[in-house]
């Protein structure tokens, strides 16, 4: 979808993102301008991205996510940001929708959009992620991200805001090991949280935090009618937690 005028600006951080980088670009075509922040790429998105005609892609070492995305919004340029990560696609009903509720005003200046979570080609429906919601539109200057969430990054909003109707796909999980490597990616980045908090590891964090996690996944949000693939979400999902207080222990006992 193409248009003039929406008054947006599309942003994206990404590194190492050279399978997922064209597609994602074709979904937010109707922003007025896309940029992109990269954190010194290997894999050929830096090269992908600068082929680009109507992306302006600037190099920038990453700190955390929130102090990246932060610095992404300072470099847009139109009323309305629209935030969007390498592994998700915006149908084209969600991207007319997005067109729409800005031409529209409503006096609301944030938005969220639902996810839907893909394993490969299947749409996981429960495992967790059926309440999958998150902040992705906003007029520009009344927030920003919050530089203590080093990982799963939060808007700092505290406004009234409504949830869009369409959805948008979320292609996380392309394969297992790729999916625990950003599960323990995110583990470290949260245990580095922990740390600045002042929190302590002990047996409740190893053992019944993970079990409770993937029990509540599998279980109670009924992770089991996804299949093999809800068993594995939720068993790296767990497991997550369970990195993230070792990663902290590691921290803790790590020589200044």
């Amino acid at each position: 979808m193409k248009t003039q005028n929406s008054n947006i600006s599309a942003l994206m951080i990404t590194y190492n993102e050279v399978h997922h980088i064209e597609e994602v670009i074709k979904t937010i075509t109707f922003a007025d301008e896309i940029v992109v922040i990269d954190s010194h790429s290997n894999d050929g998105t830096f090269e992908k991205l600068s082929e680009m005609d109507n992306v302006k892609v600037i190099l920038r070492e990453f700190k955390n996510f929130a102090d990246q995305r932060n610095y992404a919004i300072e470099q847009a340029n139109c009323d309305w940001i629209f935030f969007i990560d390498a592994d998700e696609r915006l149908t084209l009903k969600s991207q007319k929708e997005i067109v729409e509720t800005v031409k529209k005003p409503s006096g609301i200046e944030a938005f969220k959009i639902p996810r839907r979570f893909m394993f490969n080609d299947k749409v996981m429906r429960y495992s967790g992620l059926q309440t999958d919601r998150v902040f992705r539109l906003f007029k520009k200057g009344v927030t920003k991200y919050r530089e203590d969430k080093l990982v799963h990054e939060l808007l700092d909003f505290k406004g009234e805001f409504k949830i869009l109707k369409h959805d948008m796909l979320h292609f996380s999980f392309s394969d297992y090991e790729s999916y625990k490597r950003k599960t323990e990616h995110y583990g470290l980045l949260k245990a580095q949280e922990l740390l600045q908090k002042g929190k302590r590891p002990n047996g409740f964090h190893f053992y019944i935090k993970p079990a409770y996690k993937f029990l509540t996944n599998y279980i109670f949000r009924l992770g089991f009618l996804d299949g093999k693939e809800g068993y594995m979400i939720c068993t790296l999902n767990a497991y997550g937690v369970f990195y993230r207080y070792k990663a902290l222990e590691r921290l803790l006992t790590t020589p200044k």
